[in-house]
């Protein structure tokens, strides 16, 4: 072999192993992007649709949950609805039987002055003593007035006593030298108080 081709073999090689080195030097460039193209894929997996999965699981379970919570709330709303409307009917029915048998008590008072008039009138009925009638009937406006004071109805005193608009209503005004103005004179009609109020007013005759 001559010279010049040894010289021309020698360049050969020496280009060729040039070439293989800008290869790996090129190969050695792109490694880090690949790498870098890597761990971006990675990471827009951890961000990716599994993230969205998550975070829509947990809102619908906070979402049962308020709704649980709603419909219990609904429930005992109807609940306590229910026992009110229950409360109120309970308390009409009894009002009403209240108003209704209100009188029960003391017309079972009553019942034995009702009593003593039917033996007042069989008696009356079959004999002429008058004097025993009266006295049978005195006793029992005595009895009728006690079963009445009993359940709070008084009878009041007017006579003597100064005019009062509350208590006494004046129909005649006379004149008389032996009582001041304004005091009652006589009563043409007893007035009645049951308990502290006045149920019917006394009816008098006043001095002028």
């Amino acid at each position: 072999m001559t010279v010049h081709e040894e010289q021309k073999n020698k360049q050969d090689i020496e280009q060729s192993q040039g070439e293989e080195s800008i290869h790996d030097e090129l190969q050695q460039e792109s490694t880090p992007d690949s790498a870098a193209s890597t761990e971006s894929n990675a990471a827009e997996g951890l961000d990716g649709p599994g993230s969205d999965s998550a975070e829509e699981m947990a809102d619908s379970s906070e979402a049962d949950k308020w709704r649980l919570q709603a419909e219990e709330h609904q429930q005992r709303l109807l609940r306590v609805q229910a026992d009110y409307d229950n409360f109120r009917r309970r308390t009409r029915q009894e009002k009403e039987e209240l108003y209704k048998y209100a009188a029960s008590d003391l017309l079972e008072k009553l019942l034995p002055v009702l009593d003593n008039f039917d033996r007042a009138l069989a008696t009356a009925q079959g004999g002429s003593d008058y004097d025993a009638l009266l006295k049978g009937i005195d006793m029992i406006f005595r009895q009728f007035q006690q079963v009445l004071e009993q359940t709070g109805l008084t009878s009041m005193e007017a006579v003597g006593q100064p005019f009062n608009p509350e208590y006494h209503e004046a129909v005649m005004k006379v004149e008389d030298e032996e009582h001041e103005e304004g005091i009652v004179l006589e009563e043409l009609q007893k007035g009645y108080m049951f308990k502290d109020k006045v149920l019917r007013p006394a009816m008098v005759k006043v001095s002028g």
